[in-house]
């Protein structure tokens, strides 16, 4: 069942036709106004990667509008090219009030499965957080051991700006530690793929066979897409 859900309140399936343009401060402001002046936005990247770690990220926005001006460009990480997101990564720290990434490891993953790493992932990046929040608002993933109100939008990263700046960071900084394994482990291709099941990829794998970044618990020579978020 589609639905977006905070640990309160379900709602309705989200009609995808109504996508704003841009990621903006809608659910920021009203969470905001209700007395929640601690907002973070979490995203991950790499859920579906045949290697290395998934990453999250948790990105707290300081409470003014104008935020939204100094963080103009930034949207769904999906959506924007590397030098697009180094840029953005810049803007969203400068001006951020606080973030952090966490990771869980290929080795977390194969003894957990991805969901609950996922979630490992998300908590490891809230802790590095400096300030405590009050509410999250999270791209379609819920929280259940985290003690703090929860918002879960689905197409969040295009609809809040604190997740598309969450996954923006999660993406760069998995992308520049897959840059580091291929210097680790190389003949695999993971810094142009990062780790993603591309034709490439699969190749590699054919000939070379698994590394101990590789996860796996997934079928790592199935024949399927190659998403790269």
């Amino acid at each position: 069942m589609d639905y977006e859900a905070s640990t309160h309140v379900q709602m309705p399936a989200f009609d995808t036709s109504l996508l704003p343009v841009r990621p903006d401060l809608s659910f920021e402001l009203k969470l905001w106004q209700a007395g929640n002046p601690g907002v973070a936005g979490i995203d991950e990247a790499g859920r579906g990667a045949l290697a290395g770690p998934v990453a999250a990220a948790a990105v707290l926005l300081p409470m003014k509008e104008d935020i939204a001006k100094l963080l103009e460009g930034v949207r769904d990480s999906k959506q924007m090219s590397p030098p697009e997101r180094e840029t953005a990564g810049e803007k969203i720290i400068r001006y951020a009030e606080g973030w952090g990434v966490g990771l869980a490891s290929a080795q977390e993953i194969d003894q957990m499965g991805i969901v609950p790493a996922t979630r490992l992932a998300a908590w490891r990046a809230l802790d590095k957080l400096s300030l405590p929040p009050d509410h999250l608002l999270l791209d379609y993933l819920f929280l259940p051991d985290v003690p703090i109100p929860q918002t879960a939008l689905i197409k969040g990263d295009c609809r809040s700006l604190s997740i598309a700046a969450a996954s923006v960071l999660a993406k760069i900084s998995r992308d520049a530690l897959m840059r580091e394994l291929e210097l680790t482990y190389p003949g695999y291709g993971f810094a142009t793929h990062k780790g993603y099941g591309t034709p490439a990829h699969r190749e590699a794998l054919s000939r070379l066979g698994p590394c101990p970044m590789h996860r796996h618990s997934f079928t790592l020579l199935a024949e399927s897409g190659s998403s790269s978020d």
